[in-house]
This record gives structure tokens, C-alpha cells and sequence, in this order.
């Protein structure tokens, strides 16, 4: 089947994924544009998981201070290179994961940091699992997937804090 360049062009927009993934998704998809970024999102999250095991020990802390001052946010992102840590994807990724911490006040990075036993809802309280503030539809840790597509690499959030004026627990 031939795919017009325009199709895949604008695939390619929409999901910021190589131009030759775009255009093999749209032939297996025969031309549904719906079905293409659903392959790709499942070659994202595929990617994702076959990259999570590599070291991740370059990045960036980013920190977030909403309108007002009385709350702020930091997070530890790691990456493998110092060349991804420093594109406009990776930063950015960096930025909307301090406003999340901030926004939503999530107390773990994982399911696997919270205890057996306790009546702590992982959606709300893992920063991974909560849904993202910019799309509710997504969680964070399909955010970070489709950045991973994105940049090649393996990316990590490795630790945050959130601090809110006159609130001693945060931070901690």
C-alpha cells in the first residue's frame, strides 16, 4: 500500500515519532490514522520496557514554583546521556512532571514504594500511575513512555519533593 507523504507528515507531528515508524505504523494501520497512533503507542510502551533496565545516571532537577509563591516542586529526572538531558523533549518532560508533583501532591515514584498492607490508593499517591494534569485520559508513566520513544533513552524520575507554605510534611 502507498502512503501519501502528507499522512505520514502529519502522523509524525502528532506523535514526534520517527519518520519511518510513522510510515511503517499507517501501512500496517492501511491508511487509519486512529489505528497508526495506536501502533505506535504500543511500540512506545514496547520500547519503554525493553529500555527500563539501562542505567540512567545523566539528567536534570527541575524545579517548579506555582503563581504566588506557596507551592513548589523539584524532581530528579534522569536520562542515559547528557545529550538527551539537554533537548527541548527531555526538559519540557522535566518541567510538567515539577507542575504534576505540585499540582497533585503524590507521596511515591511507584506502586513498589508503598507498603504491604496500607489503605494507600497507588493512583493518587504514585506519582507514575496518577493521570497526567495536561491529559486525564494518560498516566504520567505513559508521558514518560512516549518521551523514551522519543528520545531513544531510557528516562528515570528518581526522586521529588513538594513544598507548600506553613505545611512541615512537605519535603520530607
Amino acid at each position: 500500500m502507498k502512503i501519501p507523504a502528507d499522512m505520514v507528515k502529519e502522523l509524525r507531528e502528532q506523535s514526534g515519532v520517527a519518520i519511518m515508524q510513522c510510515r511503517n505504523a499507517l501501512i500496517e494501520a492501511q491508511g487509519d490514522m486512529g489505528k497508526a497512533i495506536e501502533i505506535l503507542k504500543e511500540q512506545s510502551l514496547l520500547q519503554a520496557e525493553k529500555k527500563a533496565e539501562r542505567s540512567a545516571a545523566e539528567g536534570l532537577v527541575e524545579a517548579y514554583i506555582h503563581p504566588g509563591g506557596r507551592i513548589g516542586a523539584m524532581v530528579e529526572l534522569n536520562c542515559e546521556t547528557d545529550f538527551v538531558a539537554r533537548t527541548a523533549e527531555f526538559r519540557g518532560l522535566a518541567h510538567h512532571l515539577a507542575m504534576q508533583v505540585a499540582a497533585m501532591h503524590p507521596q511515591f515514584i511507584s506502586r513498589e514504594e508503598v507498603s504491604e498492607g496500607t489503605d494507600i490508593e497507588p493512583q493518587t499517591a504514585c506519582l507514575l500511575l496518577q493521570p497526567y494534569i495536561k491529559d486525564t485520559d494518560r498516566s504520567v508513566q505513559d508521558i514518560i513512555a512516549e518521551t523514551i520513544a522519543k528520545v531513544g533513552e531510557n528516562i528515570k524520575v528518581s526522586r521529588f519533593a513538594r513544598f507548600e507554605l506553613g505545611d512541615q510534611e512537605s519535603g520530607k
